[in-house]
């Protein structure tokens, strides 16, 4: 029998449950689809490309090791499927299930229309502890657990359906991507990804739960796993399994806590991309109705573009902002201050800012980003409203002022004592509103009207109980009690801060 394995977000040979099962049927034709449709959304961008053509690089050097080298096609997958299943007489088609954004959730359905008209087979198997069709969330975590500590799966040898094409990895200029410069981004593919791996569980990861918050302790003690693990080179299971080893070690210092913060945050990963995967919409409707219409649902251009931009003359925010765009990457209480100040002091409504950093992430997880762009936003409705005062934030994560000053280099001249409220210096005539921009808004006056506004739509009758429904379909009982935890996975370790995980970067 031939088979088709469909690559998507699982580029790796090990630890492939669709591959495996594939090579079981037959001979085996590895597909990757670039649909040019999908890489001209909103969400979507040029650095986030470059990574996947890394990733598909060594998938393919990978694949060509056990004998099946990668295919690659560039179009509409049902096209591309039918092309391939009528040339060379493939019987069934592979592939793992994608928590994606709604484009994605599309494409999937017409495949499944497409497959079950032209009489093939098409298996989906989990690579996550994500679970299609969940009734409730009884009983997940221990189903999320189970899945995680089951024994990885081993592909080795695979026979090849012989006669196709391989076909080329295009470049971002061929699929016509918008010109995109992050310099510093982080390379892709497997081999990446593991020596990630390794020296975070060995030499980074030791400082992990301290140094996280800020910007200038994260990039190195953070583990930098997310983008292999949103593309797949590297699975959560083995991630996971590799943690727990590590920490039976029992290496002994900072290394206890650093583990199981980082343990607890591959479970909220699962969990918040169930919340996607029970409800799509979330990327595009607010998770408590009542709060549609909270902000202008065409946000205000001028702060929309000088947030951007890393210009609204909050010096901290523009620092973040810059080195995001620079980097493809921030730490995650950052990812959470950037947010909540669009949403709060600038009143952006979330689904305009969300897109922005989704296609600045090189490491965009849309189960993961849409739940969390919410709830920074206070539109759950089931969530503390949390409005970072991002001035405050300068100081305690940025205490000698040495990220805002080389992010931010027109301060160079504003004294440590007003870095990051520059508009108090009594210098700065010469530099606000020239060589950088006046505040576009009163910190402390526009937090405070945001929180009145948030608490006043969240006294309006029936909010609450609406909010009891949420809790419902998206927490899970905690320890067999019945009682829901609200948007809790269960039994979190220490250090999860599940409240502020934008995009949950690890």
């Amino acid at each position: 029998m031939n088979v088709l394995v469909w690559f998507k977000r699982d580029l790796r040979v090990a630890d492939h449950p669709a591959l495996a099962l594939a090579a079981s049927f037959g001979r085996v034709l590895p597909l990757y689809i670039v649909e040019p449709e999908y890489w001209s959304l909103p969400d979507t961008s040029a650095r986030q490309w470059a990574f996947t053509a890394e990733c598909l690089e060594g998938l393919r050097d990978d694949l060509g090791a056990v004998g099946a080298p990668l295919v690659l096609r560039v179009g509409a997958a049902v096209e591309v499927l039918d092309k391939l299943v009528r040339a060379h007489r493939i019987a069934r088609i592979v592939s793992h299930e994608e928590t994606g954004n709604l484009w994605t959730y599309a494409r999937d359905r017409a495949v499944a229309a497409w497959a079950r008209g032209a009489g093939v087979d098409w298996v989906e198997l989990p690579q996550s502890g994500v679970v299609r069709k969940l009734a409730g969330r009884d009983g997940w975590a221990a189903r999320r657990d189970a899945f995680t500590a089951a024994p990885l799966v081993p592909v080795r040898q695979l026979d090849p359906v012989p006669g196709v094409e391989r076909g080329a990895i295009p470049s971002a200029r061929a699929l016509k991507l918008a010109e995109d410069r992050c310099p510093h981004r982080q390379a892709g593919g497997r081999a990446r990804g593991l020596e990630m791996l390794d020296s975070f569980l060995t030499v980074r990861g030791a400082p992990y739960r301290a140094a996280m918050s800020s910007p200038l302790t994260g990039e190195r003690a953070c583990s930098r796993l997310s983008p292999h693990l949103a593309l797949g080179t590297l699975s959560g299971r083995e991630v996971a399994q590799a943690a727990a080893a590590r920490a039976a070690e029992r290496p002994g210092g900072t290394w206890g806590g650093a583990l199981a913060s980082f343990q607890s945050r591959l479970a909220w990963r699962d969990h918040f991309m169930q919340k996607l995967e029970d409800q799509p919409a979330i990327e595009t409707d607010c998770l408590h109705r009542a709060m549609e219409g909270l902000r202008p649902r065409v946000p205000d251009a001028a702060r929309l573009a000088a947030w951007e931009a890393g210009e609204t003359g909050l010096p901290f925010t523009d620092a973040c902002l810059r080195y995001l765009a620079a980097t493809g990457w921030l730490n995650f209480r950052m990812r959470s201050m950037v947010m909540a100040v669009a949403s709060y002091h600038l009143w952006l409504d979330w689904r305009a800012t969300g897109a922005v950093l989704a296609r600045r992430f090189t490491d965009y997880e849309p189960g993961i980003h849409w739940p969390q762009v919410q709830m920074q936003s206070g539109t759950t409705g089931i969530n503390t409203i949390r409005i970072y005062n991002p001035v405050k934030q300068g100081w305690d994560q940025d205490p000698t002022g040495a990220f805002t000053r080389r992010w931010v280099p027109e301060l160079a001249a504003v004294p440590d004592a007003f870095l990051q409220e520059p508009w108090k210096w009594p210098g700065a005539a010469g530099l606000l509103g020239r060589r950088y921009p006046e505040p576009v808004v009163d910190v402390g006056a526009a937090a405070r009207i945001a929180r009145e506004t948030v608490w006043g739509r969240r006294a309006t009758p029936g909010f609450a109980s609406e909010a009891g429904r949420i809790v419902q379909r998206h927490a899970s009982r905690a320890d067999g009690s019945g009682r829901f935890v609200n948007d809790r996975a269960p039994a979190p370790r220490r250090g999860a801060a599940p409240d502020a995980q934008l995009s949950l970067d690890l």
